[in-house]
């Protein structure tokens, strides 16, 4: 299993910079600060030839918490090859920020583990006990150029676009701040936990 630790009182944010109000940019946003981050998993798969994607992305979680909630985020993107710069001109705002390596926001979507296996009946995790967490992100249409990365992110918060999980079962509109607790997560694969992620992928000729 992979392991991280989800804290609350320092959530993963959704950018690396600050802002006033949500900017339209953070759909594409670079990820490279996620990657660093202890409390994000990254998966990455480099590619030799395009890679078309159209369609959900269906990610199969096997996961055990230390707690009895967790919120489970997966992101969908696209690296950039670390000797990658636009021709001068073709895009302006971009001639002064490095793009070799450049982690593109592709896709993201969240699923608040409670409602794992439903919307209306939420149901709590057994601490320790590896627990199925299955949901699709909304559609892709993406090509993935030969040389670039496919790179898939798993982490536990994604504020503020995502209210905090206390990690806790509880009714959050009504949590404390002493509600708020550490979970430890793990995230299974191979023949144990086959936690996996399914690409619609388009054969293009």
């Amino acid at each position: 299993f992979y392991q991280y630790t989800s804290d609350p009182a320092h959530p993963v944010p959704y950018t690396e910079d600050v802002h006033n109000r949500r900017t339209r940019e953070y759909m594409v946003d670079d990820q490279r600060f996620a990657s660093r981050r202890p409390d994000v998993l990254t998966f990455s798969m480099p590619l030799t030839k395009d890679l078309t994607l159209a369609g959900p992305v269906i990610a199969e979680l096997m996961v055990a918490l230390s707690a009895t909630d967790a919120d489970f985020v997966v992101k969908v993107i696209d690296q950039f090859p670390d000797d990658f710069s636009y021709a001068k001109g073709v895009r302006d705002e971009a001639d002064n920020y490095p793009m070799g390596g450049y982690q593109m926001l592709v896709r993201g979507e969240v699923m608040r583990g409670k409602f794992r296996e439903s919307f209306s009946v939420p149901k709590a995790f057994t601490p320790g006990v590896p627990t199925s967490v299955k949901f699709a992100l909304p559609d892709v249409a993406h090509t993935f150029k030969a040389g670039h990365t496919l790179v898939i992110q798993v982490q536990s918060s994604w504020f503020p676009l995502v209210d905090r999980n206390p990690q806790q079962f509880l009714d959050i509109y009504k949590a404390d701040a002493k509600d708020f607790i550490k979970s430890d997560i793990k995230v299974f694969y191979g023949d144990v936990g086959k936690s996996r992620f399914i690409l619609p992928v388009l054969e293009v000729e």
